[in-house]
């Protein structure tokens, strides 16, 4: 790589030389992009070609005429064009004139018989369209890089006061009391460093849409141009564009000693020429950088991927993409914490609100979960399942970005002792209609056939219509779909676990077996807790042997299944729905699991109103002393440490919030 530099800095000099030898009096424009459109063509003879080269035409007289702006609508009665330009408002109208005229030149070279098309140059923007181009749409857009990199130990500072400028410029131009919205304006960052800024959107916005688009131009800013020292965002109605060094004229650098001449043309030309000079060094030198950055993260993803790196790679985001949509992880970004680290609320660049899951380094999480939660989410589309959208492992960080689900968790609405906000029974019959589907896909309609094995209130996530979507797959298992159940060394929780909260099926707590029906078990528990608002769990060191399942059966038994329903909702719910759901979860909870119902069979009770459901049989691990006892034992017979370790763990499952088990 060192030679390759060498051999482009000799490059450079020639390049450098050259143009000081033929630098001319009047500079000519400088070419920055071009968006030509795949959306349709037009023959050379057509009458849109005719339209067209007039209203070019008639681009290039009115730039000598007016300053900085003209546009042209509906040009021609028939296969009409609609064109304008937009110079710099910092430059005179002969530096615009000329641009316009070079633009209009060679915008139909380079986006030959295409019926839209921009171009973009240092001086001014030219555009035609037979449709019309968003304001606020970063498509099409060009970003480019300028400059040197902003080193590690600057990073922070620079960022803070660039985007707070770029900001504050933004709001200026699109508030401009002159006829160009547009503002420039500086800021200083570290100990004697400055940054400048430039904002011009086009006339033909309001003043609020100029905002939005420049705001959206600056949030590309994080995405492809991270620790760029210079960078520009080049949208189809607005241009941003920052430097460590003043680019743009101001009312003192434009003028000379007397005040009324500009800069001659030949320093003009040279400061272009030697700028541009430097940005394709830089550029060059940072393209090397950026190649080797991405090889390396390819690298980290086959170590831990293999096969599925293809798959992956489009999902992973970078670390500084993160740290600016959640403000370095500021404390007024966290949403919750658990065991496994804590979730932060971001918004990407594009306006999407996310939660990033940010694995603790010392977190029980480790990397098979971390894997099995991203091949595994990344596959599964369904509306009552929490969307990936993404993840990243970039050196000890480990996280994973998923869409935002602002409602916290159902144990949150259920469990509050606060009852700061109260289902009521119409919400409550649908987040059960809705967390049955999210199974019934895992189990019947998805590519793969997926157990959960971890299904719980706090691992339901309710969006702002109350819609439940299922979340934290770390533990989930993919099967093979002829089989019908698999046997396990590594049990989720252990038998203190089932005793706080009593969702593991007694085959998976016992034996290790789990299947399709241990997520019905633990699915019966979870419609049991949203009928009665009651935790299914007691506390070790209770005498009282009656847990929810346990009150359940027996009011069933004894014909008053709605004593168990939460008496805050008693008086207007349905109670032939409420007593249908109460015997869906007797029917779920059963212990032989051949008996209990599969999800598609518990889909189909929910949605029919004269659906015939067959009577329950007693519920497994109905508790009793002995039960108590041997667990007691068991846990003795283990290890305290264990005992401790676990008990620790459920402590923080039960603290947990957002995505955190």
């Amino acid at each position: 790589m060192a030679a390759t530099l060498k051999k482009f800095a000799i490059l450079y000099t020639l390049v450098y030389l050259c143009a000081l030898l033929s630098l001319k009096t009047s500079a000519a424009p400088t070419y920055l992009a071009d968006y030509c459109t795949e959306n349709g063509t037009y023959a050379s003879d057509s009458r849109f070609g005719g339209n067209l080269n007039a209203l070019l035409s008639s681009l290039v007289t009115n730039a000598t005429q007016v300053k900085g702006y003209y546009t042209v609508m509906g040009f021609g009665f028939t296969d009409a064009v609609n064109g304008l330009f937009n110079c710099r408002a910092d430059l005179n109208i002969s530096s615009c004139h000329q641009c316009v005229t070079t633009a209009a030149s060679q915008i139909t070279q380079r986006c030959p018989n295409q019926t839209e098309a921009i171009i973009w140059y240092e001086e001014c923007m030219l555009r035609y369209t037979d449709r019309y181009f968003k304001f606020a749409s970063t498509e099409p857009g060009r970003n480019m890089v300028d400059g040197r990199n902003i080193s590690g130990n600057n990073l922070n500072a620079f960022n803070q006061t660039l985007f707070s400028s770029l900001n504050n410029i933004a709001e200026a131009a699109a508030n401009s009391q002159t006829a160009e919205k547009f503002a420039t304006g500086e800021a200083k960052f570290g100990s004697n460093q400055t940054v400048y800024g430039l904002a011009q959107c086009t006339v033909d916005i309001q003043s609020a849409q100029c905002e939005t688009c420049l705001k959206n131009a600056i949030g590309t800013f994080p995405i492809c141009c991270n620790r760029a020292g210079g960078a520009r965002a080049l949208l189809a109605s607005c241009i941003v564009r920052y430097e460590l060094y003043p680019f743009y004229s101001s009312s003192d650098s434009s003028l000379t000693s007397s005040g009324k001449k500009k800069l001659s043309s030949r320093a003009v030309a040279l400061i272009v020429v030697l700028v541009m000079a430097s940005v394709i060094l830089l550029g060059f030198v940072s393209f090397l950088l950026r190649r080797r950055a991405r090889q390396r993260q390819r690298s980290i993803l086959r170590e831990n991927f293999g096969e599925e790196l293809a798959t992956l790679e489009s999902l992973q985001f970078s670390l500084a993409t993160i740290e600016a949509a959640t403000n370095r992880f500021s404390h007024e970004k966290k949403i919750g914490r658990g065991g496994f680290g804590e979730v932060y609320k971001g918004t990407l660049p594009d306006g999407r609100e996310i939660a990033v899951k940010k694995l603790s380094r010392s977190s029980g999480q480790g990397a098979t979960e971390f894997k099995t939660e991203i091949l595994l989410i990344a596959k599964l589309q369904h509306r009552n399942l929490v969307a990936l959208l993404g993840f990243c492992l970039e050196g000890r960080e480990k996280m994973l970005i998923y869409e935002y689900v602002p409602n916290k968790s159902l144990d949150h609405f259920l469990f509050d002792p606060k009852k700061e906000r109260l289902l009521n029974w119409f919400e409550r019959y649908k987040i059960i209609g809705g967390i049955a589907r999210g199974i019934h896909y895992l189990h019947e309609h998805s590519r793969l056939k997926v157990i959960h094995r971890d299904l719980k209130p706090s691992n339901v996530l309710l969006d702002d219509n109350m819609n439940p979507k299922i979340s934290d797959f770390g533990m989930a298992r993919i099967i093979a779909i002829d089989q019908d159940q698999i046997n396990t060394n590594r049990i989720v929780g252990t038998y203190v676990v089932v005793f706080y909260n009593g969702y593991m099926s007694p085959e998976y707590a016992m034996h290790g077996q789990f299947s399709e029906k241990s997520d019905v078990f633990s699915f019966g528990v979870i419609v049991l807790e949203i009928v009665s608002a009651k935790r299914n769990a007691r506390p070790i060191e209770t005498q009282d042997l009656d847990d929810l399942s346990s009150q359940a059966w027996k009011h069933w038994r004894n014909q008053t299944p709605l004593e168990i329903v939460d008496p805050e909702i008693k008086d207007s719910c349905s109670q032939s729905e409420v007593i249908k759901c109460i015997q869906i979860g007797l029917l779920c909870i059963q212990e032989n699991p051949e008996n209990r119902p599969t999800m598609a069979r518990i889909v189909s009770y929910l949605s029919s109103l004269l659906a015939e459901l067959p009577l329950p049989r007693e519920p497994a691990f109905h508790m009793d002393i002995d039960l108590k006892l041997n667990l007691v034992s068991w846990e003795s017979s283990a290890g305290q440490s264990n005992y401790n370790s676990m008990t620790s763990s459920n402590h923080e499952t039960s603290k947990s919030n957002h995505f955190l088990r």
